[in-house]
């Protein structure tokens, strides 16, 4: 099984304000400009290794930042600017985005995530399964902020998920579970009904429309199935430290690649050598909730994530190292988005080193009940 990854980072100047990243754009292929200027979308083509992802990742990593640093630029991989960041939309899909959300498309103007493409297999176990481990954003939350206000621990998904506006939430929200591929294309057909006719309600046209939204693109879920490539496309997490990527990427499609053999089945959560059971939807919500407000502080969550076969103690969330008040003024925010560009390029610079790493700390301190019960059912 592939997979691809596209990482999605602010751009800012040497005093930490957002700036135009476009120009970055035409550094590398594999880079791409997002919807407003102070962000692009750096993007691996897929691959079949862990080492094939880290080596990808670190050399367009490292030709984006040797371009940005030629214009005084940075690369910050926070899940939020932390403090308001307004950047002016660039792209006509995002001028017809804010017709549509209105006031609600804020916070999509202020969120920055990973999407990781698994390559379609049994599509409905893999949208299952990884519904299931929505929890697992805890991981890799990396912004207890947003537009300046102290949320929750993971404020990016909070913010994206929930402040776009009440008829828009089911646009952006988890989706319960699906039954078989034809059910989930079914809900994906209403939605995007649902979506044309609040766009149309507020003034964009019928060819407007079309040009620009499919259903696949237009329902901002964080599971997505994309006909095109094929792959089914998670986009739980925030953008975070390259190698943290990584690493979630690699424990993730560990899992996914399972479904091929194994059934995914609402139960007990865990993975056996026969299945792997996943909690009722209401249960997961409200460890997701958790999740968001307490990330890797909730020990139910730690703990449902060990059940997954996730060790959380090999993660070290952004957003817990931030401290965390009610509010963060401008200038702060702009020191700890300088003091994260560091550590992205600290972090690019031993991408590689990282597969030996892990195989020597898993050597010296010995294998964790998580990675044991990871490998039995491999």
């Amino acid at each position: 099984m592939k997979i691809g990854v596209e990482t999605e980072y602010w751009v800012v100047d040497e005093t930490g304000a957002l700036r135009d990243g476009r120009e970055l754009v035409t550094a590398h292929e594999c880079v791409e400009p997002e919807f407003v200027a102070a962000m692009i979308e750096v993007k691996t083509p897929p691959v079949a290794s862990e080492f094939e992802l880290r080596h990808t990742l670190q050399s367009t990593l490292q030709t984006v930042l040797a371009a940005a640093d030629a214009e005084g630029l940075r690369l910050v991989p926070l899940g939020t600017p932390l403090a308001d960041g307004s950047s002016p939309i660039v792209c006509e899909r995002g001028r017809l985005l804010e017709r549509i959300y209105g006031d609600g498309l804020k916070p999509a103007t202020q969120c920055a995530g990973t999407h990781v493409h698994f390559d379609a297999g049994n599509v409905a176990r893999q949208v299952n399964l990884l519904t299931a481990l929505d929890p697992a954003l805890a991981l890799v939350s990396s912004s207890p902020y947003y537009a300046g206000e102290g949320l929750a621990a993971a404020s990016r998904p909070h913010a994206y998920r929930t402040l776009c506006g009440e008829e828009f939430v089911r646009f952006r929200d988890l989706w319960e579970y699906t039954t078989d591929v034809a059910a989930w294309d079914d809900r994906l057909a209403a939605s995007y009904e649902a979506f044309r006719a609040l766009a149309l309600d507020r003034g964009v046209t019928e060819q407007e429309f079309g040009a620009h939204f499919r259903p696949e693109d237009a329902i901002m879920a964080p599971i997505r199935v994309r006909r095109d490539f094929p792959t089914v496309e998670w986009r739980a997490p925030d953008t975070t430290l390259p190698s943290q990527v990584v690493k979630l990427t690699t424990d993730v499609s560990r899992l996914v690649a399972q479904t091929a053999v194994k059934p995914v089945e609402i139960g007990d959560p865990g993975v056996g050598p026969q299945r792997i059971r996943v909690p009722a939807f209401e249960d997961l919500t409200e460890l997701t909730t958790a999740a968001i407000e307490d990330g890797l502080d909730s020990p139910a969550v730690w703990t449902y994530l060990e059940r997954m076969s996730i060790d959380p103690r090999e993660y070290r969330p952004i957003a817990a190292e931030i401290e965390r008040r009610s509010s963060i003024t401008v200038p702060e925010a702009r020191r700890i988005r300088l003091e994260y560009a560091d550590r992205l390029e600290d972090d690019v610079r031993t991408l590689l080193r990282g597969t030996e790493m892990q195989r020597s700390r898993s050597a010296s301190m010995g294998w964790s009940r998580a990675t044991t019960d990871r490998l039995e059912s491999w």
